[in-house]
């Protein structure tokens, strides 16, 4: 009897579509029921994050610390039945409303400070805290005096048939606010904006606001002068003999002094010096936890209803009762290798072979393409990262000198034309090699040695590296005994020490040096830099490992250098090395043969 026929592969198709159809129906019951569920919640304590953040913005932007915060977070946790911390930035506590865990790993619910708002939780467009007002907060007989123009331009607005009221702003303004609109504009002749009026004790304030915006602009004070409103916007005004107009400087004429977007650039300034003035007014920024009582992070809880709850357990049992009466009575033997395969799939580990049936050729066929996936995925992320380490250095290295040609900080010569095409030989040879770098521990990587003078080739790579340096402060220089000549591939050579001055310089900060040596068989390569602790020595060889978890790559490299460096050196026949002491600097030190075999040397 055909096996399509059979009464066995008929009761197992029913029970794998019995099983899923359950599996789905269960599933999105299931889905939307939590899905629902969770989004209450998440909206609830989105809206109590918001209001303990605006909570502690306005502590923060009328207090010049936390020294009196407790008390207001402590009947805010009562409200809201949650734990609310306030820590520094290194996580040394200020306030807490209740013991706990160690809040050291968790991650903040918003970083408090009014000097900087978190414009996801505030939904607008101002980084600084109106409430913030410090040195531009009004005395009582100004506030009266703007109380006054107010009534009056209100009086005015109303009896033009428009509706209006009186906004008093953090800093004892007033200001005429329409409830209704005014396209044609007949409002303005109620009389000018309270934004144009500036008081007598904000006159001073603003006037060393603009000074400073005015000096991070690099305006000339002799024919420019930066004007500040009352309402922080500015513009830059002419100053003719030595005193200021009332005519704004045209657009063109400022791009010559600022060189950008004139409005952009002003704004920036403005605000870059507000937050200047305000800083011994407000308090200093902090980082804000709110937890469940009891937990040491941020929990997001969920109950379902008593119908959700009945419906999921009738659906569930139903499926239950059902798969379990056909699959045990009937296809317990057949469904138990499959379920193994199943399992075995979902775990993504070899799959056990049970029989030389088809269910075992099934589980050697899975095994067999899991384990190519494996190779083909660990040479595809393996390729990229070498691909993207060993190409940064020279593309920085052409991109830093054409840059420096740019600005005239380099001349276009013969020079600097053979820099730029040497390093597009080596980024041609590295290109050319990293089909074989993926094959490396297989030995497939080989070098083409030949005398070679050592001097020459860490010549050009002190050259290369020279504008990177400088750039960042770093003394860089070269110490050679003699004139050595070792048996190399000199463009492997230059490789190497390339990625060994590359990493000094990343590690080293501004005013240290790196210095590249070389005598006899022997290279090094000496920073100043930060050091590697001696734990960490035996590791920074091996591929991908970082001594900052946290570094990305823009600042830490792919964590591949020194192993190519290695695994390079090695073909030489040589050895590298390390010594360090943190705090101190690094030297790494490579150490060549006198001779390596003629001809192409195989890698490993």
């Amino acid at each position: 009897m055909p096996i399509r026929h059979s009464l066995v592969t008929r009761l197992l198709v029913t029970s794998v579509l019995i099983v899923v159809a359950a599996i789905v129906a269960t599933a999105w019951l299931a889905t939307r029921t939590a899905t629902r569920a969770i989004s209450q919640e998440q909206g609830r304590s989105l809206a109590e994050n918001t209001s303990v953040y605006d909570l502690l913005v306005s502590y923060a932007a009328s207090h010049p610390d936390w020294s009196d915060v407790r008390p207001v977070i402590e009947r805010r946790a009562a409200e809201l039945d949650r734990r609310i911390t306030l820590t520094t930035e290194d996580r040394t506590v200020i306030a807490d409303t209740s013991s706990g865990p160690s809040l050291r790993t968790a991650r903040p619910a918003a970083v408090v400070d009014p000097l900087n708002l978190d414009l996801g939780l505030t939904g607008g467009t101002d980084r600084i805290d109106r409430r913030a007002v410090g040195p531009f907060r009004l005395t009582q007989a100004e506030r009266a005096e703007l109380r006054a123009l107010a009534d009056k331009k209100l009086s005015c607005v109303r009896a033009s048939g428009f509706d209006a009221r009186i906004e008093e702003q953090p800093n004892g303004r007033s200001e005429v606010v329409l409830n209704t609109p005014d396209p044609s504009g007949m409002v303005q002749a109620c009389g000018a904006e309270s934004r144009e009026t500036t008081t007598r004790s904000e006159a001073e304030t603003l006037r060393s606001l603009g000074r400073m915006a005015a000096r991070c602009l690099d305006l000339d004070e002799n024919r420019q002068h930066l004007e500040v409103l009352p309402d922080f916007s500015a513009y830059v005004v002419a100053v003719v003999d030595g005193e200021r107009t009332s005519r704004p400087v045209p657009e063109d004429a400022l791009r010559a002094d600022v060189g950008v977007a004139v409005s952009a650039r002003i704004n920036g300034c403005v605000e870059k010096s507000r937050r200047t003035l305000l800083q011994p007014y407000v308090a200093p920024a902090v980082l804000l936890f709110i937890t469940a009582p009891d937990a040491g992070t941020d929990q997001t809880t969920f109950t379902l209803s008593g119908e959700n709850t009945a419906r999921i357990v009738t659906v569930t049992g139903a499926v239950l009762v059902a798969t379990i009466m056909v699959t045990v009575l009937v296809g317990r033997r057949l469904v138990r290798p499959l379920r193994a395969l199943t399992d075995a799939v979902d775990r993504q580990s070899p799959a056990p072979v049970s029989a030389p049936d088809e269910i075992g050729r099934l589980a050697r066929a899975l095994n067999d393409s899991i384990q190519r996936r494996d190779r083909a995925e660990a040479q595809r992320r393996a390729m990229v990262s070498d691909v993207a380490h060993e190409l940064r250095t020279p593309l920085t290295n052409i991109r830093s000198w054409l840059e420096a040609a740019q600005d005239d900080l380099a001349p276009t010569d013969a020079q600097l034309l053979g820099l730029l095409h040497e390093e597009a030989v080596l980024l041609q040879h590295i290109l050319d090699d990293l089909t074989d770098l993926a094959a490396a521990d297989a030995g497939t990587l080989r070098i083409h040695p030949e005398p070679t003078y050592v001097r020459d080739v860490l010549t050009q790579v002190v050259d290369s590296h020279r504008g990177t340096a400088q750039a960042a402060g770093i003394e860089l220089s070269m110490q050679i005994r003699d004139d050595p000549v070792l048996p190399a591939d000199a463009v492997r050579l230059r490789q190497i020490v390339g990625n060994l001055v590359s990493n000094a310089i990343r590690y080293t900060p501004s005013g240290g040096s790196v210095t590249v040596g070389a005598h006899d068989t022997t290279i090094t390569v000496r920073d100043t830099g930060v050091g590697i602790a001696a734990e960490n020595l035996s590791k920074i060889f091996d591929r991908f490992w970082r001594a900052d978890e946290s570094r990305n790559r823009a600042t830490g490299g792919s964590g591949l250098g020194l192993a190519i460096t290695q695994h390079l050196v090695e073909a030489h026949g040589g050895t590298l090395t390390v010594q360090s002491v943190p705090g101190d600097g690094s030297l790494f030190t490579v150490r060549l043969p006198r001779g390596v075999a003629g001809g192409s040397t195989p890698a490993g």
